[in-house]
């Protein structure tokens, strides 16, 4: 496909890991910010052509990982309502609240449908003038101005049997958070290409400054990804600390300024807590109050903490690099995607602090697993693999072989505790 294959191109990207091999001099961590990024990475096996002196840490995902829990409760309770038609993206329906996910409400009887746009909301809203309908506006800067169009054309419409449950983030606060953290050993950024083509990339400048850090604002194909890790090294190895365009055939520096004006016309900018981490000033968007009559929360109640929310999930240490999603105590055992802690990656999300990384991680194993003496398995695409380096078996047997011991959450062991191979680089499966 014309513009998408150019960026795949295996040689190119094997030329960019020898390039990025040949000027480290010294180990480096960066961090991706975007989960699309990290899916990115996880699927073109770009974290294992790096050399090993380059760290990746996954940031902080999206923001369907981030959603806090009592506002996915809230959703639920919204959403259960008979007189409501509740409208959401897809991804937001296997997300776990305190009591189930969007999803169960359905089963339940619950009105939950998936559009594809807020627009799309807005004409269920006027094809069902006697119902509430709810969308559940979620998102990073890239879904706000879409967001926005539709609390603008609901309030000219005067469409009264329509809201929003809002819960949007921005970036650049997480971002900030991160480096002011103690312990912070992320030394580079690789920001979102998609949420800068909206914003702009200007209110990076001064993070950069501040912090002297490295930012390259990236693309999410391999080679987009490959070269924005070989343009942070560059700095890194430099001793430079600035801002990088690397994503410039789509994202100019001031970014879209019709949408960024529809936004300020829309929402306004509150303290949001991100789910597994905690509440980040200035980091999430709320309904002005010209548009305060389409707000969901006052419609139906507001979002309330959830009472005895589970904890145990260190993802707020992982961010600043100084945990690895491994050393969760839950990993590989009570973390699962029905069952999650802290932040729940849908599985488009393949690696984070989520249930979904003892299924893609290629280089340690659980150690909940490691403690019984046997190595952590993964499953992907119907195969197993070993995650473990003291194994690193690429077999496929069948679940009742002698040795094996697969679970019903898909985890398998091969029993092998050699430690002939430590040390070694476990492989990609066949």
């Amino acid at each position: 496909m014309k513009f998408v294959d150019e960026y795949r191109d295996g040689k190119a990207a094997a030329r960019y890991a020898a390039l990025i091999a040949r000027g480290v001099s010294r180990p480096w961590t960066l961090m991706e910010v975007c989960g699309g990024q990290t899916h990115a990475i996880v699927r073109f096996g770009i974290d294992q052509l790096l050399p090993e002196g380059v760290s990746l840490v996954h940031g902080p995902g999206c923001p369907v990982c981030v959603t806090p829990l009592e506002m996915i409760d809230k959703a639920l309770e919204i959403a259960a309502r008979p007189e409501v038609i509740f409208c959401s993206f897809g991804d937001m329906l296997r997300v776990p609240g305190s009591a189930g996910n969007l999803l169960g409400v359905r089963a339940k009887g619950g009105d939950v449908r998936v559009v594809y746009s807020p627009l799309d909301a807005l004409q269920v809203a006027r094809d069902n003038p006697s119902r509430e309908v709810v969308f559940f506006a979620v998102g990073f800067e890239t879904t706000a101005p879409a967001n926005a169009m539709a609390a603008h054309q609901a309030r000219l419409e005067g469409l009264r049997n329509f809201s929003l449950l809002v819960s949007q983030v921005l970036v650049p606060p997480a971002i900030e958070a991160i480096l002011a953290a103690p312990g912070n050993r992320v030394q580079a950024f690789l920001a979102a290409g998609h949420v800068c083509a909206v914003m702009g990339i200007e209110q990076y400048e001064p993070l950069a400054a501040r912090y002297r850090v490295p930012i390259v604002v990236t693309g999410f194909e391999p080679l987009d990804i490959l070269q924005g890790v070989a343009m942070c090294v560059r700095q890194l190895e430099r001793g430079e600390a600035r801002l990088e365009n690397q994503y410039a055939r789509a994202v100019r520096r001031a970014g879209s300024l019709p949408a960024q004006a529809l936004m300020r016309e829309v929402f306004t900018v509150v303290p949001r807590r991100w789910r597994g981490i905690g509440e980040i000033p200035a980091s999430g968007l709320a309904l002005a109050p010209a548009y305060a009559g389409l707000d969901a929360e006052r419609r139906f109640g507001p979002a309330r903490a959830a009472a005895g929310a589970r904890s145990g999930c260190i993802a707020g240490l992982g961010l600043p690099g100084s945990r690895k999603p491994v050393g969760c105590p839950a990993f590989g055992e009570h973390r699962t995607p029905r069952d999650a802690r802290g932040r729940p990656r849908p599985p488009s999300r393949l690696l984070g602090f989520s249930p979904q990384i003892r299924f893609a991680d290629r280089t340690a194993s659980s150690p909940a697993a490691a403690s019984r003496g046997r190595p952590a398995h993964a499953r992907v695409r119907g195969r197993y693999r070993c995650g473990n380096l003291r194994c690193g078996c690429r077999a496929r047997p069948p679940p009742s072989s002698p040795g094996w011991r697969r679970t019903r959450r898909g985890a398998a062991g091969c029993g092998d505790t050699s430690a002939a191979r430590a040390g070694e680089r476990a492989t990609r499966a066949p």
